[in-house]
């Protein structure tokens, strides 16, 4: 190793930045400024490190241990608007960056953090722009040491306090808003985790936040998430909604809640009572730069209208049946064979409330049931039975156990039971069935059996009160039939 390598030794800071200066350059000379002034061995040991500081989002200067000026990057010259040049070198920052009333207590303090290596020490500063207006900054001053550990100068990262206060205005403002916000708010970044969530939608999905912070937005959903996560993608492309939208979404961890009503859950086919219908805005969060930069995330607001979106859909469902049974009985009117008036009741009947009709007879002398009208539907499969023919039900089939019991009667087949149709001698693609009773004049005259295929969701409570009021005007024509003598 050459003598001019021995003489060479490295300065350290606290911040991990290492330069390596000759031994023979006193503390007042060592520093970052531009060639010719005291720092020049620095820029030529680390001509980066001049390009990493004046890189910084913050304002930074420099001191050596005597306090000469030894950097002044960018963003310094920005806000008080001296040039590096005219600061780098200067002994001290009194009657220029600092009034003279200032200066003691200014350099006392960055006097301080210099003797306390490893220790970020964060104060407000009171400094002098070159126009002569005060300007109350917020610095973090950093010391730095040579080899041996002794000090050899300060650091000192600033901003205008004016903006780190407006900053921390927006935030404090935000995080109230997120609580204190009628809606529920969760945040998303652009790779949609989320990053921050208030108690409204927690308490909504049923989610701790525990579960929902940091964690992609697929983990906290087990349905309806496709719909989501395209709306987020589109307001993150700068295409959000014009309004609120309706989502239908499953909760992943959804326990057992208010909305757990097996009726409107069977009636809507949501496919459990965990499912949430969310009132769902979107927001596009950019920098203030604008909409050209990159966005920060996406917050969703959101509000669990599950029980009205039900109670409406309800509503729409029993207008459209009453409608049907009023357009039903009006067209039966003009039919002269009462037989054919209770076939008609069949077609109006099924339209959104089943896939087949079948009405069966009781014979008055012998009891047996007999294929008497039928209303085929979507199956494309013909009648098990012939019209007219005696329809040889086994024991325990719901169709003779309603007439016996005069109740309605419901039956699902189930996954896995092929057959299942096929032995009550129903259409091959039937799953679900009610059995109504037909009864009128004090007598039970046959049963009326509605059928549903798989894709449909079960009979419920709703679905046996439409039946019952088809029933009773199937019943009255059946009724009138038996007792008009044919001529």
């Amino acid at each position: 190793m050459g003598p001019r390598a021995r003489d060479r030794r490295p300065l350290s800071c606290a911040g991990g930045i290492q330069v390596t200066t000759p031994s023979g350059v006193s503390h007042a000379q060592q520093g970052f400024g531009p060639p010719g002034d005291a720092s020049s061995a620095a820029h030529g040991a680390a001509p980066l490190l001049p390009a990493l500081l004046d890189g910084l989002d913050s304002a930074l200067f420099a001191l050596d241990i005597t306090g000469r000026v030894t950097h002044w990057n960018r963003q310094a010259e920005r806000l008080l608007g001296w040039s590096r040049d005219q600061a780098v070198g200067r002994a001290g920052l009194g009657g220029w960056a600092v009034r003279a009333c200032d200066e003691a207590d200014v350099h006392g303090r960055l006097a301080a953090a210099a003797r306390q290596p490893g220790v970020r020490i964060a104060q407000e500063l009171p400094l002098l722009r070159q126009d002569g207006a005060r300007l109350l900054v917020h610095g973090a001053a950093v010391a730095w040491t040579d080899a041996d550990g002794r000090p050899a100068g300060v650091y000192c990262a600033f901003g205008e306090a004016r903006a780190r206060l407006a900053g921390q205005r927006d935030l404090a403002l935000a995080a109230a808003l997120l609580g204190a916000s009628p809606w529920a708010v969760l945040v998303l970044d652009p790779d949609l985790r989320t990053v921050s969530v208030n108690a409204r939608a927690c308490a909504t999905l049923n989610l701790p936040a525990a579960e929902l912070l940091g964690e992609p937005l697929a983990e906290s959903f087990r349905g309806g998430l496709d719909e989501l996560e395209s709306a987020l993608e589109h307001t993150l492309a700068g295409q959000a909604p014009d309004g609120p939208v309706d989502l239908w979404l499953t909760p992943r961890d959804a326990a057992e809640d208010a909305f757990a009503d097996p009726v409107h859950a069977a009636a809507t086919g949501l496919g459990g009572p965990s499912r949430r219908c969310l009132q769902s805005g979107f927001l596009r969060l950019t920098g203030r730069e604008g909409d050209g930069a990159a966005p920060l995330g996406v917050a969703w607001l959101f509000e669990d209208v599950t029980r009205p979106r039900l109670a409406a859909q309800e509503a729409a469902r029993r207008r459209f049946r009453d409608s049907q049974l009023a357009r039903a009985t009006r067209a039966a009117a003009e039919c002269e064979d009462p037989m054919e008036a209770a076939a008609l009741h069949l077609h109006f009947a099924l339209t959104g409330f089943a896939e087949h009709a079948l009405l069966d007879v009781r014979v008055p002398a012998t009891g047996v049931l007999v294929r008497t009208a039928e209303s085929p539907g979507a199956f494309g499969a013909p009648a098990s039975a012939t019209r007219g023919v005696p329809v040889r039900y086994r024991a325990g089939h719901p169709a003779p156990q309603a007439l016996e019991t005069g109740v309605p009667v419901r039956a699902t087949g189930g996954v896995g039971r092929s057959g299942w149709a096929a032995d009550h001698r129903w259409p091959k693609d039937a799953e679900h069935a009610l059995c109504v009773v037909l009864r009128s004049g004090g007598r039970s005259l046959g049963v009326l059996t509605f059928l549903r295929g798989a894709a449909r969701r079960p009979f419920d409570r709703d679905d046996v009160a439409f039946g019952e009021d088809v029933a009773l005007r199937v019943a009255a024509a059946v009724d009138l039939a038996l007792r008009t003598p044919r001529t």
